[in-house]
């Protein structure tokens, strides 16, 4: 474990709760025999802010899949804030891992957005008052409390982004996941909901191959490549890392310079580590 991985452990230990997710020796194979993750060893803090990077095929979205139980692991465990991810437990713990897919059209089907926003939190037997505050809530959290009757397909791309964000928050997560969040994103978009998710006191665990983002959003970074964890530790850091990021097909767009002193520490505001 990396020495911040042991600090946000120690932290949840200290206050006497279990880190929002411990994941111990996962590995997975599909039913046609492809071993896609190979041992997975990963904490993650509560209020913690972590990308995950790597290669297409690296097990990403094997992973996040284990998270809220979609698959279950060939070996290992998996527990979201204390809490194993096994079929008697899996209604909470997808009321607690919170997934916004890539696609926000996957997650909008109802005939307005305050429906969309409701429809998590309804299925599982919230009614009246604490409903509507629930969605009024999640709404004002993401800046679209003034489209609650609003068709979701009269919004903007970027807007049902931040609406698919909605009905997950709307569920009072302990987890956040989000899946390549500014695909297809225009510039201004992408600033909007990196302003919402980091506002946002809830843990997060971004799968992105948007390098600059995870460095704006995400403290921390683990490298997943060849299904298993090869690098854990501060965003900069990894991406200051050439060998690293050679190794493991990783490449920063042209002109992104996130060493000290570089166009993305003035962004930030950050020294390196």
């Amino acid at each position: 474990m990396s020495e911040r991985g042991e600090r946000i452990s120690k932290r949840s230990a200290d206050d006497g709760s279990p880190p929002s997710l411990e994941i111990s020796g996962l590995a997975y194979a599909y039913p046609d025999g492809h071993q896609a993750l190979y041992g997975v060893d990963l904490t993650v803090g509560r209020d913690e802010r972590v990308a995950v990077l790597g290669p297409n095929g690296a097990g990403k979205t094997t992973l996040v899949l284990q998270l809220n139980g979609v698959l279950k692991p060939g070996a290992g465990v998996v527990r979201v804030a204390g809490l194993e991810v096994a079929k008697p437990h899996l209604q909470e713990i997808r009321r607690r891992v919170g997934v916004v897919f890539q696609d926000p059209d996957d997650q909008l089907f109802m005939p307005t957005v305050r429906d969309d926003v409701a429809f998590g939190p309804a299925n599982l037997g919230v009614r009246g008052a604490e409903l509507d505050a629930r969605v009024a809530g999640a709404l004002a959290q993401v800046g679209m409390a003034a489209y609650a009757d609003r068709p979701p397909h009269h919004l903007s791309f970027g807007q049902r982004r931040r609406v698919a964000v909605a009905t997950v928050l709307a569920m009072q997560p302990e987890i956040l996941v989000l899946d390549e969040p500014t695909s297809n994103l225009d510039p201004a978009s992408r600033r909007e909901l990196s302003e919402v998710l980091l506002d946002l006191d809830i843990t997060i665990l971004m799968v992105t191959h948007d390098l600059p983002y995870a460095l704006e959003l995400c403290p921390r970074s683990v490298v997943l490549s060849g299904g298993v964890i090869v690098a854990d530790g501060p965003t900069r850091r990894i991406l200051c890392d050439d060998a690293l990021m050679r190794a493991h097909r990783l490449e920063l767009p042209f002109g992104f310079d996130p060493g000290p002193g570089g166009y993305a520490s003035r962004l930030t505001g950050e020294r390196a580590d």
